[in-house]
């Protein structure tokens, strides 16, 4: 059975707060966007701190459900990459750029999802 996108969305930041990621933050993009459902964006502080988020995320959503992106853009070296898996796409940028460029205010209309207790 396929997993359900907010589940999918929930596992992605669990995954990122495992790996300790900066300010998780989980959108649900439903009815702003048509591009995925929810949105999960989460930063690192180092090169080494992005790949390791990066290699977490993807590899502990595959272990815990099985599921790995249908396709991934960028790399570490850039200091932003989009993990996507259709129904969620994880933003994984380096500090600096992800407050360069300002995703949470270029996506004001989206409802933010709690994700952690």
């Amino acid at each position: 059975m396929a997993m359900d996108s907010s589940d999918l969305a929930m596992a992605c930041a669990k995954a990122a707060d495992e790996i300790q990621a900066e300010n998780i933050r989980v959108w649900d993009m439903r009815g702003v966007s048509n591009l995925t459902d929810f949105m999960v964006v989460c930063s690192g502080s180092s090169m080494p701190h992005l790949r390791a988020v990066l290699r977490d995320v993807a590899g502990l959503v595959e272990e815990w459900h099985g599921v790995k992106p249908v396709h991934t853009e960028g790399k570490a070296d850039t200091r932003w990459v989009v993990l996507d898996y259709i129904d969620v796409m994880v933003h994984v940028m380096h500090v600096e750029l992800r407050d360069f460029y300002g995703l949470e205010e270029l996506w004001a209309d989206a409802k933010e999802v709690v994700w952690k207790a």
